[in-house]
């Protein structure tokens, strides 16, 4: 993990606990990245309840109540279902925001309308509708996955500051 990155979960973690809040992760693309960086920082217990690794579109349905007619219509990288799976990591777990990620790191997997290092990100706390954005990364496949967890880390800053 890159100091920035390091530093970036460290920050997160100091505002979360300061809230007295914790955090839930839905990971497709960065597969259980933000988890391990906001778990490499020591006392992460305190603010960091579970994440989610839903890779396939089967699993967005099952662990997280994606609707499958959102998948169909919009696509697995796309900001509704990005929505969908904040409100389902929150429905299922006690946390009181959450983050998700969906995108295509490459090197293939790539169209004309959604390119490589495409990347739907969302945050929710708990009661409040969802914050959405979508990305354009440049990289291969790992700095792609590296850029999507450290904007969604700058994400939960940002959301925590409002």
């Amino acid at each position: 993990m890159s100091e920035t990155t390091r530093a970036l979960a460290q920050r997160t973690g100091e505002a979360l606990e300061r809230l007295g809040l914790r955090l839930v992760t839905a990971e497709s693309c960065t597969g259980g990245g933000i988890a391990a960086a906001v778990t490499d920082i020591p006392g992460s217990s305190a603010w960091f309840d579970r994440g989610f690794v839903v890779y396939s579109n089967d699993s967005k349905v099952e662990l997280l109540g994606v609707n499958p007619a959102v998948l169909r219509s919009a696509g697995a990288v796309s900001e509704a279902v990005v929505c969908a799976m904040t409100g389902g990591a929150l429905a299922r777990s006690p946390a009181d925001l959450a983050v998700a990620v969906s995108g295509i790191a490459g090197p293939g997997g790539g169209s004309a309308g959604k390119p490589v290092g495409t990347v739907c990100l969302a945050w929710q706390r708990r009661g409040a509708a969802p914050v959405a954005q979508t990305m354009l990364f440049h990289g291969d496949r790992d700095e792609v996955r590296a850029r999507t967890v450290r904007r969604a880390l700058e994400g939960v800053l940002h959301l925590l500051s409002d």
